[in-house]
């Protein structure tokens, strides 16, 4: 299975880069892992504007048979062994699965309707700049989870 997150604008917290970057590089044991960071620049200052200039650029990002889940807040959470048991029974039916880290302003509808699936990190809300540093944290957690390895300590 192949794993892409796709992100919308640069981290500028340090530590959070370096934390997402280490995650990234352990996920590669794993998955073909893939992080795609997509810079939107918008004329406009109205939200609706904004994500739809960020709706057109991930839609061309994504393929129809690739699995989209958007990491949203109304998505659906999960305990890290259960999303590790979601991942893996993905894994046995899907060959790209796509993450996306929405915007300041979330989602413009059009991403809602393509997507497979939303999955909430927590109920709290993060920084946009602390999002794909956890992300990358649970997803590789979850993989340690499924390979049994002594990561997680249940």
């Amino acid at each position: 299975m192949k794993v892409t997150l796709i992100r919308l604008g640069k981290l500028h917290l340090k530590f959070a880069q370096s934390g997402f970057d280490e995650y990234a590089k352990r996920l590669e044991h794993y998955v073909k892992f893939k992080d795609e960071l997509l810079l939107v620049p918008s004329k406009s200052k109205e939200p609706e504007h904004i994500k739809e200039a960020e709706a057109e650029k991930i839609l061309k990002k994504i393929q129809p048979n690739d699995y989209l889940i958007l990491l949203d807040e109304r998505g659906k959470s999960y305990s890290s062994e259960a999303f590790a048991s979601y991942l893996e029974n993905l894994a046995n039916h899907q060959t790209h699965v796509i993450f996306v880290i929405g915007g300041a302003y979330g989602f413009h509808e059009s991403v809602y309707q393509r997507a497979n699936a939303k999955f909430s990190l927590s109920a709290c809300t993060f920084s946009h700049q602390l999002v794909p540093l956890i992300f990358g944290e649970q997803l590789y957690r979850a993989f340690t989870i499924i390979k049994g390895e002594p990561y997680h300590h249940a």
